[in-house]
């Protein structure tokens, strides 16, 4: 494979379209090419909306079939009431905070208008790499960002999120800088939801494992 194919071969990685050996190349490729390691994260919203239409759609329904007026009306409900989940958060917030303002310290109270993100953080000691992931459940499966110190790179690496039952999905892909230890953030998506998920691993793309992150 020519550098210039692989350079377009990005998105078909990003939306595991790929075969294995084509997409085992690309990862080679990855190791040495921040540009693609970027466009690949861009991916992502992209990614969680062809999930969310695989989940609504039927296993008898052709993959390649148009989809109707009532998986769009689905889909726009789902959008809507995603939008309206966020903006009763953030009433609550502006709520809970004007009764601290006039209550003062001696209130305790907690006013959420969903499930609480799950955030959950682990250092490697051999490793030495530190992570931090937050999952917020979507109706979809879940939103996840991660946060990595590694001071040993250039590597590529993956987060993976892996299921009770054993199931492994990557949720993103990154590149980790040459000698740079600073906080670096990545988002992706899972189709599995919080409570279906037992840890994450971050993992070079050649499987050396870096560290775990148990869910609670």
């Amino acid at each position: 494979m020519r550098s210039l194919e692989r350079h377009r071969d990005v998105g078909a990685y990003a939306l595991g379209v790929l075969d294995e050996a084509d997409a085992f190349r690309f990862e080679d490729h990855l190791m040495e090419c921040p540009r693609c390691a970027a466009h690949v994260t861009e991916f992502g919203p992209t990614t969680r909306q062809l999930m969310l239409y695989r989940r609504a759609t039927p296993r008898v329904v052709h993959p390649m079939a148009q989809p109707g007026p009532r998986l769009l009306d689905r889909l726009l409900g789902e959008v809507s009431a995603r939008h309206r989940a966020r903006r009763r958060r953030l009433w609550y917030a502006v709520a809970a905070s004007v009764v601290f303002a006039v209550a003062g310290s001696g209130i305790a109270m907690t006013m959420e208008g969903g499930k609480e993100p799950v955030r959950i953080t682990a250092t490697d000691e051999r490793s030495g790499v530190w992570a931090q992931v937050t999952t917020e459940d979507e109706a979809w499966g879940s939103e996840v960002q991660l946060k990595v110190k590694d001071g040993a790179g250039p590597r590529a690496c993956r987060l993976i999120a892996i299921g009770h039952d054993g199931s492994e999905q990557t949720v993103t892909n990154w590149n980790v800088p040459h000698h740079d230890a600073r906080e670096n953030t990545m988002h992706g998506s899972s189709a599995m939801h919080a409570d279906q998920i037992a840890r994450y691993e971050l993992r070079t793309v050649d499987g050396e494992h870096l560290v775990t992150l148990e869910s609670r």
